[in-house]
């Protein structure tokens, strides 16, 4: 047995540790198998919506410098549950997220508490998705849905549950740059939203077009890194798709709102993926694909932009 199939081999020995011993664990995934999904067309595209009150916390989560500051960090090993088990990994560790999206989600955060930041680290990514294959990768920004901003970390969840990894094998791609034979640079367009895949079979190759695209993102001096989610699964033996999906806001203007049309949506990698999460009884029954539409159009960038984006990248690799 190779090193990669011993390492799959304990996550899942962790997965099944801790829904047999960890209380919290076992009923809420336990409740998972229960949970009420609908399913919308959007743009052509599969959306579906998932009840899913026990992640309330993350979608109503306070993420301002403020109130960081005023809380401890739930990641870090000594706030954790004691119930909670760890696989260590490199710099990170891997544990079982207690409050699902998937039959088996899983957060790997870093041993140290240092800033949500992805640019130095979609290499980890990439290799995290070739150790855990079967599993899609993702990255929440700072800004874009991560209920944790002041914690490093990636989360994991079984492949094949959200949409976009079906639909963006067949979407329509426009080529912006490639890294030899090793990496390829695209735009495309999966249910309304801007997306720029990666397509990488080695590391070196995915971290230098992730560089260029990280450099050619629009960012405001405000906010930490250009905004954005970032899911990835593995292709093939050693081969990774990355896709990058480049944001404009936060929330949308319905999580504000008041009466009826409010809609407690917080988009983040998950829902920008095609699972989106309505914490609220009724925000699940009252959602439509129009709805969604807009959310997504609202939070993710224009045609405009992403124009703007390719251009800079081709300045920069034709110059």
């Amino acid at each position: 047995m190779g090193m990669e199939e011993e390492a799959i081999d304990a996550v899942e020995a962790l997965f099944r540790q801790q829904i047999t011993e960890w209380g919290t664990a076992r009923d809420n995934y336990a409740k998972l198998s229960q949970v009420k999904v609908r399913e919308f067309t959007v743009h052509g595209s599969r959306v579906m919506v998932q009840c899913n009150p026990e992640r309330l916390r993350s979608s109503a989560a306070r993420v301002d410098k403020a109130a960081i500051s005023h809380r401890e960090c739930f990641l870090c090993k000594a706030n954790r549950p004691v119930e909670q088990r760890v696989m260590e990994w490199g710099d990170y560790e891997i544990i079982v997220n207690p409050y699902p999206i998937f039959a088996k989600h899983f957060t790997i955060p870093t041993r140290k508490h240092k800033a949500q930041r992805i640019v130095s680290r979609i290499g980890d990514m990439m290799r995290l998705a070739l150790l855990m294959q079967g599993y899609t990768v993702f990255y929440n920004g700072p800004s874009c849905g991560a209920s944790a901003p002041d914690h490093c970390h990636f989360q994991a969840g079984i492949g094949g549950f959200m949409p976009i990894e079906a639909e963006i094998a067949s979407a329509a791609r426009n080529e912006v740059a490639r890294e030899g034979r090793e990496a390829r640079l695209s735009a495309s367009k999966v249910h309304g939203c801007n997306v720029m895949v990666i397509d990488a079979t080695t590391i070196d190759g995915c971290c230098k077009l992730f560089d260029c695209l990280y450099r050619a993102l629009p960012q405001s001096d405000d906010i930490e890194e250009p905004m954005m989610n970032v899911l990835c699964w593995r292709t093939g033996e050693q081969g990774v798709a990355v896709v990058v999906i480049p944001r404009s806001k936060h929330r949308p203007d319905c999580y504000y709102a008041e009466g009826e049309a409010k809609l407690l949506i917080s988009p983040a990698s998950v829902d920008l993926g095609g699972v989106v999460i309505a914490s609220r009884k009724e925000d699940f029954e009252r959602i439509t694909a129009e709805d969604i539409a807009a959310i997504f159009s609202e939070v993710c960038i224009t045609d405009a932009e992403v124009a703007g984006i390719i251009e800079k990248i081709k300045n920069k690799t034709t110059n």
